[in-house]
């Protein structure tokens, strides 16, 4: 009796058994074997590119790059930090400035905000220095070899101050109401090589200027003579000398009608009459019809002197913007440059560019002229490259 009532316990405690049904041997066979196939990736989509905006397109096709102009615009920006502390530090009691005031100028001081001023410190050394006053404060301020540039270029300035003068002569002649404010020839005074207390020497020549001050405290330049023989521009001086150099300088190609039915060679005799801007910059354009051949020329004649009054024959958009009134300008001025591209070169970005004037540099991208401004600033860059302990050495090789 014991093994049947085992027996029958088994029999009781095993699950029943099913019948075999292909629907469900079907699906388990599918359910058992999905684990096994092999899914395929996703294809993923290439992000597009973002199209470069005017902050970061390059005017210049790499085609068309000239790297000499380019590299100058790069070094400039290198140099920032060191032109702008000069000259601040220049202007502030004792040449010093605490540190900690120095971390919040950024803009004053060429620096990105955000930025430790102490890592700009740190690339010319010989140039700056930090020191602990007794305050127990952490000051900034010239090593004694940038105290003995500074000197040497105020020696400059005073040397160059009959030429400085003439060029702000023929800045008023150019513009259109013959008046600048004080504040935008100060502004741009590194352009012009012009010293940084100009504003105090203009009262030494009462013949050429006049100061005035408007109902709202600005201070205005105003021309008190006309030179004629200043009111003759460079592009006019160079005609004399090279009329067929000149008038390959420019194009101002004219659209003509199909009424016309002129052939190849006509319409090239008839645009070579519109190719030499021979509106003088001297001239009054705010007469001009503002969308005229006439006018355009007027304009290329303008920045045409503008840049040849420059120290280094070039003017960033900053400059030109801050005499667009003065000198009738467009807000096209960007485009009637590129649009003559034998005299002008655009370098940097679109929407910070500089312009070059072609001929005032040789094949190797090297000034044919240096003012000697220019070849103090180019003495005081390369003190700024160098690193402690290179300075009997780099004396040798300045």
């Amino acid at each position: 009796m014991a093994w049947r009532l085992f027996f029958s316990s088994r029999t009781l405690t095993q699950p029943p058994r099913e019948n075999p049904n292909p629907i469900s041997l079907l699906l388990r066979s599918t359910f058992a074997t999905s684990f096994l196939v092999t899914k395929t990736p996703k294809k993923f989509k290439k992000k597009r590119k973002k199209p470069d905006s005017p902050r970061t397109k390059p005017v210049q096709h790499t085609s068309t790059r000239n790297p000499h102009f380019e590299s100058l615009v790069e070094r400039d920006s290198y140099f920032r930090f060191l032109t702008r502390s000069k000259q601040f530090l220049s202007q502030q009691p004792e040449h010093i400035l605490r540190l900690d005031d120095a971390g919040k100028l950024h803009r004053e001081l060429g620096f990105p905000r955000g930025r430790k001023v102490t890592r700009f410190l740190q690339r010319h050394p010989l140039l700056f220095q930090t020191y602990r006053h007794t305050d127990n404060k952490l000051w900034l301020g010239f090593s004694d070899l940038m105290e003995e540039l500074i000197e040497e270029e105020r020696a400059v300035w005073d040397s160059l101050e009959a030429d400085r003068v003439n060029k702000v002569r023929k800045l008023l002649m150019m513009s259109r109401d013959k008046r600048i404010a004080l504040s935008k020839i100060h502004h741009c005074r590194l352009l012009f090589g012009i010293p940084d207390d100009f504003r105090d020497r203009v009262v030494r020549y009462p013949d050429f200027f006049r100061v005035e001050v408007e109902s709202d405290g600005k201070r205005v330049l105003e021309l008190v003579n006309w030179d004629p023989g200043l009111a003759v521009s460079h592009l006019e001086r160079e005609f004399m000398v090279n009329e067929d150099k000149v008038k390959r300088a420019f194009k101002f190609p004219v659209k003509h009608g199909k009424d016309l039915d002129l052939d190849q060679d006509d319409a090239r005799r008839l645009n070579v009459l519109n190719m030499l801007p021979l509106v003088s910059p001297y001239s009054d354009g705010e007469k001009l019809d503002l969308w005229s051949l006439e006018a355009e020329k007027y304009r290329v004649g303008v920045l045409h002197e503008f840049l040849n009054l420059t120290l280094e024959k070039r003017a960033s958009i900053h400059h030109i913007v801050e005499f667009k009134e003065e000198f009738c300008l467009t807000k096209h001025t960007y485009d009637m440059l590129k649009k003559q591209p034998r005299t002008f070169y655009l370098a940097g970005t679109e929407m910070n560019w500089v312009v070059f004037l072609k001929d005032g540099y040789d094949e190797n991208g090297n000034l044919i002229d240096k003012d000697p401004q220019v070849v103090f600033n180019e003495k005081l860059y390369k003190y700024a490259e160098m690193k402690e302990g290179e300075l009997e050495s780099g004396l040798a090789r300045i």
